[in-house]
């Protein structure tokens, strides 16, 4: 007998991770990213299952996304996570902290008690929550020895949420699969669509689905780039992405300043 749950809906929260930058973009202008790719399967699964009894309303696989691009943890908890819990989603998912850890001065107590927190209140109503392990960028990013400490006890705090029985964590950090400058987007920071792609099939295999393909294959050699290439995409780098950065945290804007949720309701999907 299949024991794997059919879940009949799931409720997204946290970031730009999973808003879905920078994957491909949908027909509105959002974009797709690895919850909406797990939304799919998890809305095939249900409709294969062909039992009225798995949506006893008649109403199908529902999805919300509530995840904005910039948030803090704090901001995750305020704004989105009382929707989530009054949302009821079967599936939550939950990803944040991260933009909190790139800042300097992160106060990684507060980022801990924070989630902790919403991560409790979550898992009080949802049959089953996923976290993550967030990628090591040791490998990937110059400058990044600053936050390593920080991600790096974030990891083990959420490795001991993990220890509750209906929350699960996604290990994204020990692949090195996700080194490869392919995996993610111009901007260096957000996963491409092959990113997303392979987070999608890390969480629905971490759900007890089915591997549809091996998520931390590495990708073929990628053909050789010559140094002014390199230092041509580099400048384009800085220019169109960092300096605007910085610009944001010198004016203490945000990318997600004013930007709704793509998904706030908990409506069938695919439509």
């Amino acid at each position: 007998m299949n024991e794997t749950p059919l879940f009949r809906s799931m409720v997204a929260i946290g970031d730009s991770f999973t808003e879905g930058m920078c994957d491909q973009l949908l027909p509105d202008g959002s974009y797709r990213g690895w919850a909406d790719r797990v939304a799919e399967r998890l809305a095939a699964e249900l409709a294969d299952a062909a039992d009225p009894s798995d949506s006893p309303d008649g109403a199908g696989f529902r999805y919300a996304n509530l995840a904005v691009r910039g948030k803090l943890i704090g901001q995750i908890a305020e704004e989105q996570g009382d929707a989530a819990v009054a949302l009821g989603g079967e599936l939550v998912t939950l990803a944040g902290g991260l933009n909190d850890v790139m800042r300097p001065g992160c106060d990684i107590e507060h980022v801990e008690r924070t989630l902790g927190a919403l991560a409790e209140r979550l898992s009080a109503q949802a049959q089953r929550v996923v976290m993550f392990y967030s990628v090591d960028p040791s490998r990937r990013m110059r400058g990044s020895a600053r936050i390593m400490p920080q991600i790096l006890r974030l990891q083990r705090f959420v490795g001991e949420l993990g220890r509750r029985d209906n929350i699960t964590v996604v290990d994204l950090f020990h692949v090195p699969a996700f080194d490869d400058p392919r995996m993610w987007a111009e901007d260096r920071l957000h996963f491409s669509a092959e990113g997303h792609r392979r987070v999608a099939e890390a969480v629905l295999q971490a759900l007890g689905r089915p591997a549809g393909f091996d998520w931390r294959e590495p990708l073929p050699p990628a053909a050789a780039v010559g140094r002014a290439t390199r230092i041509r995409a580099d400048l384009r780098w800085l220019r169109l992405h960092v300096w605007p950065w910085v610009l944001r945290r010198i004016t203490g804007r945000s990318s997600g300043d004013g930007r709704p949720a793509k998904r706030p309701a908990l409506e069938r999907f695919p439509a």
